[in-house]
């Protein structure tokens, strides 16, 4: 390994560094990490792309795009002091999400359109500006929504390559990728004790966690997508109970419809432990 000469270079904190999408630097005698002014210049431009492709399509198209986009990019950064940068780019996309709608609907009132996608849509927040969709009752995420959770400090005797230490690691890693879930997927995970109950492997890559933005993107919406709500228990009457509700891998709930087209026929081996 040799360093780049022309991308190396000693700096004093009080001016500060730039590296990989973080700008650490020292304000007041206090070293804080913030997002790059690169960084963000970066996701709305993204945005501004996005919505500029989607016009034409519906709300829901719109969201189903952006919201793995969003999710991604504030988990990534949700470690950081982002407060005022993710209300920025909150407010940035409500401007973005206002003009999409206005140009699908170049000759109705500005009361017609914040009365059709706009909204108290996320019932737990008491905002009624938060861009939806009427029919599918689907919304928008916001950066802000993200809670900023803080680096945990790893002891200083604590390395990856000591064999004794992998349930540590792996029990970290799972303590930490969930936070990016939804409340009911995470409920779920917790009370599974993070295991499939079809195959009892792990649901969650418990090895690495996602290192970009665009990991966390991609996490979001191809990790998650293999991991499924699933009612395997089924009343005599064919109707689901919500309070079994489990998590399954993809691959786990294919091998068991694969033999079968109907659900109703399903069996699960939950593992000892689960609520």
């Amino acid at each position: 390994m040799t360093f780049n000469e022309d991308k190396t270079r000693i700096v004093n904190l009080d001016e500060g560094f730039d590296f990989l999408g973080f700008t650490v630097r020292r304000h007041n005698g206090k070293l804080l990490i913030t997002p790059s002014k690169t960084a963000v210049k970066r996701i709305r431009e993204r945005l501004r792309v996005e919505l500029r492709a989607l016009r034409g399509t519906n709300a829901q198209a719109v969201i189903a795009r952006l919201n793995p986009i969003i999710r991604g990019w504030a988990a990534y950064y949700r470690t950081v002091v982002s407060s005022e940068t993710f209300n920025a780019l909150d407010h940035y996309l409500w401007k973005l999400t206002y003009k999409w709608a206005k140009h699908g609907h170049p000759n109705k009132p500005t009361r017609w359109i914040v009365r059709r996608y706009f909204g108290a849509f996320n019932k737990s927040r008491h905002d009624q500006w938060v861009f939806g969709d009427r029919d599918s009752g689907a919304y928008l995420q916001r950066f802000g929504w993200t809670k900023i959770v803080r680096h945990q400090m790893v002891p200083g005797a604590a390395s990856r390559d000591d064999p004794t230490l992998a349930q540590y690691w792996a029990d970290r890693r799972r303590r930490g990728n969930p936070r990016a879930m939804d409340p009911t997927s995470l409920r779920l995970l917790q009370s599974q004790d993070g295991r499939c109950t079809l195959c009892g492997n792990l649901l969650l890559d418990a090895d690495r966690a996602p290192q970009t933005p665009h990991e966390w993107e991609r996490w979001l919406t191809v990790t998650r997508k293999a991991i499924l709500h699933n009612s395997i228990v089924f009343q005599a009457s064919g109707t689901t109970d919500m309070t079994n509700l489990r998590l399954l891998h993809t691959s786990c709930h294919r091998k068991q419809t694969g033999h079968s087209r109907n659900p109703g026929k399903l069996h699960a081996h939950d593992p000892s432990g689960l609520a």
